[in-house]
């Protein structure tokens, strides 16, 4: 360790002049060699920076083959090492010029280097890696207590720790799609309802509905329950009123408004699945007749699950969840371009507006993407690649 003596003698050989600097000097030195490279840095972003001074966490998460991903409460960032021409050195108790007095005498600080580094981690919001919790969740469906009584003991279920451990996304953003894909808990396991036994819930509360000639509006939980209970459990009765109901309380009793453009979704996928294409008008028909009355059918209502090909005579519908496509941008519009050439900005926008960033618009993909042109006065993108 440096003597002051040793340090106005380091100063006068650098032609530094000892008045022109803080009294204190501050000598550093490793603390233990074979420790000093065991420290990483990471780069965080005010908003992350306070959440961890709050008492916050954030956590590391992806499988072997997966690119880490950081993930606050609420938020995911993808990790990405940055180098450095200079080398970082982490020095936990090093004083700033601001923490050294300018009138105390001339004395040495001996400050000890935990480590150093020639890169850091940097963090960058990224859109959260959901894919793969409905195709999780999709290897065991729920498809009524009667169907779940001949199933395995192996049969895959999973724990919301388990989706914790597994999906590439923070716990909100979790929570948040698990009520997109209307999974319920089962015995503390998360569940997708079937979709065959889905549509069989919603058809025992539609009929009640129109049974009791109730406005749509106005659905009461206690009657659904005492009158669907003995057909279906009523844990999966009330899952599927608040899948397709919002929840209201009047008097102390418990109501739901049923959303009539989800039940028309649904009506329509029921119809589309098993049919390659679908003569659009006779689809139409057939879809009106198929929803409870007093609900209209309208084509908007089936943006990012169904497409019309307008270029067929005569026009035809069928079936594209925007849940199936790929989960990367490149490969998302590899296969959008691989189902059709051209598409229309209208067109497309429902299959594109999930992978637009906070301050990302659809435009803004589309220039990076695709390639506009005017076809019969109608602007038309196709890929800026061959597709093969």
């Amino acid at each position: 360790m440096r003597s002051r003596e040793e340090v106005d003698a380091t100063l006068h050989i650098a032609k530094l002049d000892p008045a022109e600097l803080l009294p204190p000097a501050q000598c550093l030195s490793f603390c233990s060699p074979e420790d000093a490279a065991d420290c990483c840095l990471l780069q965080l972003e005010p908003e992350l920076c306070a959440e961890l001074e709050a008492g916050g966490s954030l956590v590391i998460r992806g499988d072997k083959e997966d690119h880490a991903v950081l993930c606050s409460k609420d938020r995911t960032y993808e990790m990405k090492i940055a180098d450095t021409s200079n080398m970082l050195l982490f020095i936990p108790t090093c004083e700033i010029p601001d923490e050294l007095c300018a009138d105390k005498p001339p004395s040495v600080i001996h400050t000890q280097i935990a480590g150093f580094s020639n890169n850091f981690w940097e963090v960058r919001r990224c859109r959260p890696k959901l894919k793969k919790l409905k195709k999780l969740l999709m290897e065991n469906p729920y498809e009524g207590p009667d169907e779940e009584k001949r199933k395995t003991l192996t049969s895959p279920k999973y724990t919301t720790d388990d989706l914790l451990d597994q999906i590439q996304a923070s716990e909100e953003e979790i929570t948040h799609q698990l009520e997109v894909l209307k999974a319920c808990q089962v015995e503390g396991y998360w569940r997708i309802l079937d979709f065959d036994y889905e549509m069989k819930l919603l058809n025992h509360v539609t009929q009640l509905i129109y049974t009791e000639s109730w406005p749509f509006s106005k659905v009461p939980l206690s009657i659904c329950l005492q009158e669907l209970g003995p057909l279906e459990p009523m844990e999966m009765i009330d899952h599927i009123l608040r899948s397709y109901g919002r929840q209201s309380i009047n008097e102390g009793e418990t109501f739901f408004e049923m959303n009539e453009e989800k039940i028309c979704r649904a009506t329509a996928q029921m119809l589309l699945q098993n049919a390659v294409k679908f003569s659009l008008s006779e689809f139409q028909e057939v879809w009106q007749q198929s929803v409870p009355d007093g609900i209209t059918t309208r084509l908007d209502q089936l943006k990012g699950l169904a497409l019309v090909d307008q270029s067929s005579r005569p026009e035809t519908i069928f079936l594209l969840n925007v849940e199936d496509l790929p989960e990367d941008s490149q490969e998302r519009f590899n296969s959008l371009f691989t189902l059709r050439e051209k598409w229309t900005e209208a067109d497309i926008a429902p299959y594109i507006q999930d992978l637009c960033s906070e301050k990302q618009t659809i435009g803004a993909l589309l220039t990076k993407y695709a390639r506009s042109s005017m076809q019969n006065g109608v602007k038309v993108y196709n890929s800026r690649r061959p597709i093969t």
